[in-house]
């Protein structure tokens, strides 16, 4: 009898342990549930709520922010699929607890599925809470910069001179033989004037050589003067011979 009462009391006890050391064993087991929403849906997308800041992502990139439903159930891995960017598996989250995790893609990608390993409760989807659109602006590259600064002088400078000298001279000299007979000093040539005439300006050039106005050869110029002086001693003789004969 005593045998038996020990065993009655003994027997709840042991169940008692056993249930109590397979509870965590029950607990720690996961489960794979999906997203709420229907994709694919981009950041900005119609009907998905937008925020300023998700947790760390910079703002040069899009941020995803996924919820749980309820307290009971945490994240143990999240997996993602964007395009462009393909997939991101994500083992860390929160803040403030491993029911929230955070996802960064390109600005613009397309999330095309999105599925969870939770821990903990009985849930059948997790949401997503809401977006961080990228509020970067992409800079111009290459700087173009174009300048025309355009610089037309126009120098015009005319210079218009001419010189012209013309210098004539010309000796001549004869004498007359007291016999009566003329000879030439075997030059003559035109009379020298004593200055020179120079022209400057009123003629575009380089400026000739005024001419004298005559083209005659000396030679030529030399022996009719030579003839011009006989002719004067002959009319003289004759002269001078007419009034001894008077």
């Amino acid at each position: 009898m005593h045998r038996l009462r020990w065993a009655t009391t003994a027997l709840p006890i042991a169940a008692s342990l056993v249930l109590a050391a397979g509870a965590p064993a029950f607990a720690t087991d996961s489960y794979t549930v999906p997203v709420h929403q229907a994709l694919p849906l981009t950041a900005t997308s119609q009907g998905v709520e937008n925020q300023a800041k998700c947790a760390s992502i910079p703002s040069s990139q899009d941020g995803w922010h996924f919820v749980l439903p309820g307290n009971s159930t945490t994240f143990k891995k999240l997996t993602v699929t964007f395009e462009p960017g393909g997939q991101q598996v994500v083992t860390v989250f929160g803040p403030p607890s491993d029911k929230h995790a955070y996802v960064a893609s390109v600005p613009g990608a397309k999330l095309t599925a999105a599925s969870a390993e939770v821990v903990g409760g009985s849930v059948e989807w997790f949401n997503l809470s809401h977006t961080c659109p990228s509020t970067s602006t992409a800079s111009p590259s290459p700087s173009q910069s174009t300048s025309a600064s355009p610089s037309a002088s126009a120098s015009a400078s005319a210079s218009t001179s001419a010189s012209a000298s013309a210098s004539t001279s010309a000796s001549a000299s004869s004498s007359t033989s007291p016999s009566g007979s003329t000879q030439p000093s075997g030059s003559a040539s035109s009379p020298a004037p004593t200055g020179s005439t120079a022209a400057t300006g009123g003629s575009t050039g380089g400026g000739d050589l005024a001419k004298t106005g005559s083209d005659a050869p000396i030679g030529l110029l030399a022996t009719m003067a030579a003839a011009l002086i006989a002719a004067g001693a002959v009319l003289v003789v004759r002269r001078r011979n007419a009034g001894a004969e008077g």
